[in-house]
């Protein structure tokens, strides 16, 4: 479930000194429908309620300040995760209904 393959590339695009912007459906290869990004020191109740079921967050991340969580879902069901690190930047959440795979951008804003 965790992705390290689409992690790296994403860590890789977002290392670059100018790019403000990610188009993470380039990026992926499996079946998603709605894709979440998870702030840091989301707790898990919040994690849930944002998802619309069940996830059990394996990274802790209501105790981090270090990472971004991005996680897949397909017909609701979650399919994938990744860990974005925070030192990259500040990832600025899309609408609150998640992306899809016509809207699967997200803005960085760099220190």
């Amino acid at each position: 479930m965790h992705n390290k393959g689409l992690e790296k590339s994403i860590r890789s695009a977002i290392e670059k000194k100018n790019v403000t912007e990610i188009d993470f459906n380039s990026l992926t290869e499996f079946d998603w429908d709605k894709a979440y990004l998870i702030t840091p020191y989301s707790n898990q109740q919040t994690i849930n309620k944002q998802l619309g079921v069940k996830f059990k967050d394996p990274s802790n991340i209501h105790s981090r300040d270090d990472i971004y969580l991005l996680v897949f879902l397909y017909k609701n069901k979650v399919v994938q995760y990744i860990e974005i690190p925070t030192k990259y930047g500040q990832l600025m959440l899309g609408s609150k209904d998640g992306y899809t795979p016509s809207n699967a951008i997200i803005r960085i804003q760099k220190d």
